[in-house]
């Protein structure tokens, strides 16, 4: 018997694809948000304590419905001190993969950008930060792999679609203020607003070229507190919006120094959760053995959805290396960003 599910999945990317401001308006995202601060804001760059970070993370996502959406990340960042005083510079690079359902649905992002911290004292660590990312976007699908009902009455798609790509610029612009509570490197704490997709950028596979991006607010927080000389206590949260769609992600973690001293110690263990509200509920666990950190996350689908993925949701792995350069190094910088 021949079964119509093909025919009806495809028959629906058809219509997100035509009506790309309403279906693909909202963009792709990560549980784990805190280990790809470029898609937060650009401003997030070189809020760390180093030198050099390099982050990847890997999300694999409701294999339970249908052809699961795999998505890959990779950034990376360079911090340089400035002048005599405590400013530095952060150039930066985010990749990004994602690719989706039975028609291969494909996005690749190549996003360089730059982050200036400017300090606002010399005796505490206090920056306000503006940064910028700007790059190409390519998106594509495979039109040979697609089933629609006209296929059977003429042999083909039946489908007026111009191109199975298309290739885009993208920008976005953020601030964010970063300070320590006092001279213990685990407390401090950020705030950060950024605008993504500034130049609203045109993008559709059908019948209208003139569909644009919509803009994407994100507001981002994180407070990290010593709980004594072998722990300390993290929490962090985003807010964004865009179009007529929103997002809350926020949680917490709490972590314990294993082995050596409390500023050398030989592993930091964290454990914590975060909850995507009405969406899902995200257990997180974390090891670092220094300059590497490696987390892993599982989101518990919490929404309508649920009945579907039978609560099953998204995995994700990452893995994060923090060092410092053997010249022109901030490791004696008294005064740095970091989080």
């Amino acid at each position: 018997m021949y079964s119509y599910k093909p025919v009806i999945q495809n028959l629906l990317l058809l219509l997100l694809l035509a009506t790309g401001s309403t279906g693909f308006a909202q963009d792709l995202h990560f549980s784990q948000f805190f280990e790809t601060p470029l898609l937060r804001n650009p401003a997030l760059a070189g809020l760390y304590n180093g030198d050099t970070r390099v982050q990847g993370v890997y999300r694999d996502q409701w294999n339970s419905v249908a052809n699961a959406y795999r998505t890959g990340s990779v950034n990376g960042e360079m911090k340089f001190a400035v002048g005599r005083g405590n400013d530095f510079i952060t150039p930066s690079l985010q990749v990004l993969y994602d690719r989706a359902g039975t028609i291969g649905w494909t996005s690749t992002h190549i996003l360089p950008g730059v982050n200036y911290q400017k300090s606002l004292s010399n005796e505490k660590n206090s920056y306000l930060s503006l940064g910028v990312t700007g790059g190409v976007i390519q998106r594509r699908f495979d039109p040979s792999k697609m089933t629609t009902n006209s296929q059977y009455d003429n042999g083909g798609i039946g489908e007026n679609l111009a191109q199975p790509q298309y290739t885009y610029f993208d920008g976005s612009v953020g601030m964010s203020y970063n300070a320590g509570l006092n001279d213990n490197q685990d407390n401090n704490y950020y705030l950060g607003v950024a605008f993504h997709h500034f130049n609203r950028p045109k993008q559709s596979f059908y019948r209208n070229p003139n569909i644009e991006l919509n803009g994407k607010w994100v507001f981002s927080g994180g407070l990290r507190l010593a709980m004594g000389d072998y722990a300390r206590a993290t929490f962090m949260a985003d807010h964004s919006f865009q179009g007529g769609f929103t997002e809350t992600v926020f949680g917490g973690a709490y972590g314990i120094k294993i082995g050596g001293y409390p500023d050398d110690y030989d592993y930091f263990l964290e454990a914590g959760a975060f909850l995507r509200w009405n969406d899902a509920f995200i257990p997180v666990l974390k090891l670092e053995y220094k300059p590497f950190t490696v987390s892993f996350s599982y989101d518990v689908n919490i929404s309508k959805l649920r009945s579907s993925s039978y609560g099953r949701g998204g995995f994700e792995i990452g893995v994060t290396y923090t060092g410092f350069r053997l010249r022109n190094s901030t490791v004696e910088y008294m005064r740095c960003p970091r989080f």
